[in-house]
């Protein structure tokens, strides 16, 4: 029988070194210490805990939002925000910047800024291993430890049910036609790809599932196309959708579309992608459609980061490791009160969106406040976050968008979260008298300024 992961750990050093290091949360030093292959594992380079002290894993909208808000709600608690990053680039609003209607520094900002501003301590820092028993990360800056431990890493992709485990095929998919729904590089390199398009047609998938920013692919194949027309290129967007309909915001995309964009934007819905070879750049539906295109924006189905695994707080199903096994209404971890998950992992199907985990990131930190004030946590305590979406639809000659804006509600029946008070602004052509473009670049600002200042 072959070692498990954590058995293989134990003959590396890391369990004695976990061990050694157990009192460096009560603010005594760890020994430096070396494993068999060399590796110097110490204390990582942060100032020692001066009480409680919140480790949050994940700088995104979620883990911006839960650092800022513990110290709000309780000075006294120490908080580490980790993140791999050195700067923050945002999902949200970066489909604007790709077709150069918004520049590049719109939606990248400066961590150090947030825990300057919200009194916590930053570390750009890779975790590569959580140690629950001893409450300790593993970073490579270094160790540390925690009271309570937040996981809120965002998103993986899973290119499984294109790739059936090709590796090979995997890596030249996410090279070549990159989703661009992780902010950064994809970010860039769609840019890149829409600014250099010459024609024919560009690709954009839209998964099936709870997948990352609802509007987003149909946002992307609206603005695209707006490039087109504005710059009289001859191409054309194939949206292949998984799902049977548009999955939010139907009525103004779907006007949109005949609208604005008949000759540039041609909608599939119900394609589910059988092949694809991104040599001869085709794809073949299930039906047999084969669809040939000159550049793509390949977006597979989503799932939680891998860290859910290496923690041990992934759902323990194996045909779903993709989400955080916790309490719905506490988002603590079954098992596990002292560990958190929140953002993109968390199982409830509210919106993958920036703004939503912004508003449930506030929740997530009275939670965790009232936790460590001794209280105990319970439906009781549950309250819904709040999805205030805008998407536009065009830049030329005027930004516009539409909207939707609902919280939550949980059906006892079917054992769901559901969509509540629900209100919808569809009309992108200004008839409800509502300015959608400027209420698009407000709610931007809106979000960095609470996630930064």
């Amino acid at each position: 029988m072959g070692l498990s992961r954590r058995d293989a750990m134990k003959f590396t050093g890391l369990a004695a070194i976990t061990a050694a290091a157990s009192g460096y949360a009560k603010g005594d030093k760890a020994a430096t210490k070396s494993t068999a292959k060399g590796v110097i594992l110490a204390p990582a380079p942060i100032p020692a805990a001066k009480g409680q002290r919140v480790v949050i894993v994940g700088a995104g909208p979620s883990g911006l939002t839960i650092a800022k808000y513990i110290k709000k709600g309780n000075p006294k608690v120490d908080v580490v925000l980790l993140d791999k990053r050195s700067v923050f680039m945002s999902g949200f609003l970066s489909n604007l910047v790709a077709t150069g209607v918004l520049p590049l520094e719109f939606i990248t900002h400066d961590f150090l800024e947030g825990a300057r501003n919200g009194n916590y301590n930053f570390l750009q820092a890779t975790v590569h291993d959580i140690d629950r028993k001893s409450k300790t990360v593993f970073t490579n800056e270094g160790i540390v430890k925690y009271d309570v431990l937040v996981l809120a890493p965002g998103i993986d992709y899973d290119y499984s049910h294109w790739t059936k485990g090709d590796i090979e095929l995997e890596t030249v998919l996410r090279t070549k036609f990159p989703a661009a729904f992780i902010a950064g590089s994809e970010t860039l390199t769609l840019k890149s790809k829409i600014e250099n398009f010459e024609g024919g047609n560009f690709v954009v998938t839209v998964p099936g599932g709870n997948y990352r920013c609802l509007p987003g692919p149909y946002e992307r194949s609206c603005l695209i196309a707006d490039y087109f027309k504005k710059n009289k290129i001859n191409g054309k967007v194939i949206i292949l959708d998984e799902n049977a309909d548009i999955t939010i915001k139907a009525a103004g995309f779907h006007s949109a579309f005949d609208q604005m964009y008949k000759d540039y934007i041609t909608y599939i819905p119900s394609a589910t992608i059988d092949t694809i070879d991104p040599y001869k750049q085709k794809i073949t539906t299930e039906f047999g459609q084969v669809i040939e295109f000159a550049d793509a924006a390949l977006y597979p189905r989503v799932r939680g980061n891998k860290l859910l695994e290496i923690a041990g707080v992934a759902k323990d199903s194996p045909s779903n490791k993709a989400e955080a096994n916790i309490d719905p209404f506490t988002y603590q971890v079954i098992g596990d009160k002292n560990v958190f998950c929140a953002g993109d992992v968390r199982p409830m199907g509210f919106s993958k969106s920036g703004n939503t985990a912004n508003t449930e990131g506030k929740i997530v930190a009275a939670n965790i406040v009232k936790y460590l004030g001794g209280q105990e946590l319970s439906r009781k305590t549950w309250s819904s976050p709040l999805t205030v979406c805008f998407s536009a639809v065009s830049a030329n000659p005027d930004l516009r968008a539409i909207s939707v804006h609902a919280e939550y509600a949980y059906n006892d029946a079917n054992k769901a979260f559901a969509f509540a008070n629900a209100g919808m602004n569809e009309k992108w052509d200004g008839t409800e008298g509502l300015d959608g473009g400027k209420g698009l670049k407000e709610w931007g600002k809106g979000l960095y300024r609470d996630l930064f200042n």
